[in-house]
């Protein structure tokens, strides 16, 4: 393994919870990780999904197979993306390309699962709301959705 595949994949994969090392690992935020492994597969490692479209989501955080093409070039294929750990690192990497586009913010959350409106501030309300039922952040509201979007900033 060379090149991103060394970079999306820790080499230790018996580690029980990759989240923390992933998230700091890409520089994005552990828990807005975590949100997103519950919405896409209530944190169901062996979830495979196959949509309308014909693509198919595969493990805890529901990587798309469009994205294949693109990891393969990086020697990560569809059988990694059933490893629990590989899959958080390549969610990590995914959402890290997103904030890099949308910087640090629900737009990049979003952007995680969709890049079209109004499907991606759709997904990011409901990130933003898996976080605040946590207790993470306040319920964004009129004034706490600034509040919620300083939260979000917040490096882990």
């Amino acid at each position: 393994m060379s090149g991103l595949a060394s970079m999306l994949l820790p080499t230790d994969v018996a580690r029980a919870d990759c989240f923390d090392d992933a998230a700091l690992y890409q520089n994005v935020n552990p828990t807005i990780l975590r949100a997103i492994a519950w919405q896409e597969s209530h944190n169901r490692a062996d979830a495979i999904h196959v949509n309308a479209n014909g693509s198919t989501d595969y493990g805890v955080m529901q990587i798309n197979s469009v994205h294949l093409a693109e990891l393969a070039k990086y020697g990560v294929h569809r059988q990694t993306l059933l490893q629990p750990c590989q899959n958080v690192y390549i969610a990590a990497w995914h959402l890290r390309r997103m904030v890099s586009k949308y910087g640090n913010s629900w737009k990049a959350v979003g952007a995680y699962h969709s890049e079209t409106l109004p499907e991606r501030d759709a997904y990011a309300q409901r990130i933003q709301r898996i976080v605040a039922a946590w207790g993470e952040i306040p319920p964004a509201a009129g004034d706490q959705r600034r509040a919620a979007a300083q939260k979000l900033n917040v490096k882990p």
